[in-house]
């Protein structure tokens, strides 16, 4: 498991190219309101939960996320899920 499979997992969640989220390093607030399968905070915590399932379901790896401000840039989020990945493959 990469960054990239990360990325490519949560992009296909909400419905954003992985481009438009990560190079330009979207606040979460900017994900919801450029996403049309997002319409609140609730919805992206549970694109988070399927992420975090489905890395669970292939990889053997279990994410535990801390709660994030809706300023929060998606690059910090991404560095956390990796961080948690680590934890596990070491």
């Amino acid at each position: 498991m990469n960054k990239y499979t990360i990325c490519e997992i949560f992009a296909q969640n909400v419905g954003l190219s992985t481009s438009e989220i990560f190079d330009n390093d979207l606040t979460l607030s900017e994900i919801i309101a450029r996403s049309d399968e997002l319409h609140n905070s609730i919805d992206l915590m549970e694109v988070f939960a399927k992420t975090a399932n489905l890395l669970k379901k292939q990889y053997g790896v279990q994410v535990r996320l801390p709660a994030f401000s809706l300023d929060t840039p998606i690059s910090n989020v991404l560095e956390v899920f990796l961080a948690e990945a680590q934890k596990v493959e070491i």
